[in-house]
């Protein structure tokens, strides 16, 4: 596979293509059984994970601790929400590096968060990686199937194309 990346504007949906949306809560892997400009999505895996905010995650106040200087000083507290985000991503990771020894998908179009986005794109192995045809930073996680490929279709074809 070549690692060229694509535009949103140039961007078609081969057939057998997966679609990956993701916000750090919720993905969703779509595969494209139509066409590039007749798009038709098949849901093959959705995971949701909890992940309330830091708040109400941390139990303690950020801890201090007394400097060489002997200046007690912060320390910072621990992001358990982005932390969740992160081991999220890694999860859907390897649920991508699963899916692609198991049937062989062939290219990867990667939708999410610009967060989630730079934690798959740390966490792909390289078999997934190989195959990642774009990265476009939206969150598009709440928008139904249908839609998704209608914009997908009007996007790459022009707000003329036949949907």
């Amino acid at each position: 596979m070549t690692n060229e990346r694509v535009t949103l504007q140039d961007l078609r949906v081969p057939w057998r293509a997966l679609v990956v949306l993701a916000d750090g809560r919720r993905a969703r892997v779509l595969r494209n059984t139509g066409t590039p400009r007749h798009i038709s999505f098949e849901t093959e895996l959705e995971m949701e994970q909890d992940n309330p905010p830091t708040r109400e995650q941390g139990t303690d106040r950020p801890g201090r601790y007394s400097g060489p200087d002997g200046v007690s000083r912060a320390v910072e507290q621990t992001d358990w929400h982005q932390l969740q985000e992160l081991r999220f991503a890694a999860k859907l990771a390897e649920q991508l590096y699963l899916r692609v020894h198991s049937d062989g998908a062939g290219r990867i179009i990667v939708m999410a968060t610009p967060r989630i986005l730079g934690a798959l794109r740390g966490a792909f192995h390289q078999e997934v990686s190989d195959r990642v045809i774009a990265e476009i930073p939206k969150d598009l996680t709440a928008v139904p199937s249908a839609e998704l490929a209608k914009r997908l279709v009007r996007t790459a074809f022009g707000s003329d194309a036949d949907v």
